[in-house]
């Protein structure tokens, strides 16, 4: 089952780990992470959305301390990480491209080319006059995520402990606010899923986009701060919006925790939850590979086979797998970029 899927944390391993060889890295193969091409092949996974990253200088300092040394700002990071994408593809002969419409996505697929979308994952390192992402947009990315887990100046990402709420802070501020109406006149995807619940339906009032949250869980199920309430769920449904199931254990689990031994029908109970209050046309997958710790019955990309098959078991059919797998990012996709 080919899978387009709404997040990945490719780009900061291979910035971290492999910034002197990335797209040589990725198409041999990675021996740390969940992603590289040969794997990718494996599993099915047809294309995505590739997020740019800054991470936390201790995040640096603890997987990669001789990144510290050369000192990058956050904006020379999400450049740097851009142009691994960029590598990807000039370098793929013809097995990969970034892709800014939906048209080019469906070409992508029909010709088994890697079809990789470019996404920003918290605007920290932005300006606040909208001059960066005018830059990053020209450069090909099409898709936003204002926050991750940190305040910046345009308003505070969720955070806390499990069990927790969503509402674990302050809306958006204005200049969040001007950043929402500058993605919608680009008609570029706003990603909701590290937004907290002010921020959230601060967002919702204010956008005239779809919500999405392209890598996020049940609240109801796994008391994540980060996981989404049932009237969050029912809010991206009726603006026709999508969810990713983020893979993620502490996402899944009913405890919270990172315990690896986590068996795949938790994500079928998160998609069954989503299915009942949105319906089928509004869930899909947003893995969160090479972010999070993953299931081992799952391992890694190349284990989607196990997926689809634990899908399969628990009675769904091919067209609602389809739906999942490519059909509802491809709806959205097109509804926010008109393309």
């Amino acid at each position: 089952m080919p899978l387009f899927d709404g997040h990945n944390d490719l780009l900061l391993n291979l910035w971290l780990h492999y910034a002197d060889a990335p797209a040589e890295a990725f198409f041999n193969a990675i021996p740390r992470g969940d992603l590289d091409f040969p794997r990718m092949q494996q599993g099915g996974f047809v294309g995505g959305l590739f997020a740019i990253f800054v991470p936390p200088l201790s995040y640096v300092e603890k997987m990669a301390p001789e990144r510290l040394a050369q000192a990058p700002d956050g904006l020379s990071i999400m450049w740097q990480q851009l142009a691994i994408l960029q590598q990807i593809e000039a370098r793929s002969e013809g097995r990969a491209r970034i892709c800014r419409s939906v048209a080019e996505i469906i070409q992508c697929r029909a010709a088994g080319v890697l079809a990789m979308v470019a996404h920003i994952e918290g605007a920290d390192a932005l300006d606040g006059e909208g001059e960066a992402l005018a830059a990053f947009y020209n450069a090909g990315v099409r898709s936003i995520g204002p926050f991750w887990n940190l305040p910046n100046r345009f308003g505070a990402g969720v955070t806390g402990a499990f069990p927790g709420s969503p509402d674990s802070g302050a809306g958006l501020t204005p200049q969040g606010e001007a950043l929402i109406a500058q993605a919608n006149g680009r008609r570029m995807l706003i990603d909701v899923s590290h937004m907290n619940e002010k921020a959230f339906w601060d967002t919702a009032r204010l956008s005239s986009a779809p919500l999405v949250a392209t890598h996020s869980n049940a609240h109801a199920l796994c008391a994540q701060p980060r996981n989404l309430t049932d009237a969050q769920l029912e809010a991206i449904r009726v603006s026709n919006g999508v969810v990713g199931v983020n893979f993620g254990n502490a996402f899944l689990r009913p405890d919270g925790k990172r315990d690896a031994d986590t068996p795949l029908t938790e994500i079928v109970k998160h998609l069954d939850h989503l299915i009942a209050i949105m319906g089928e046309d509004h869930v899909a997958f947003g893995s969160d590979f090479d972010g999070i710790s993953l299931p081992e019955a799952l391992g890694d990309v190349s284990g989607l086979p196990r997926l689809f098959a634990a899908l399969e078991q628990a009675g769904y059919n091919n067209h609602l797998l389809e739906k999942l797998a490519t059909g509802n990012w491809l709806r959205v996709l097109k509804q926010i970029w008109g393309e």
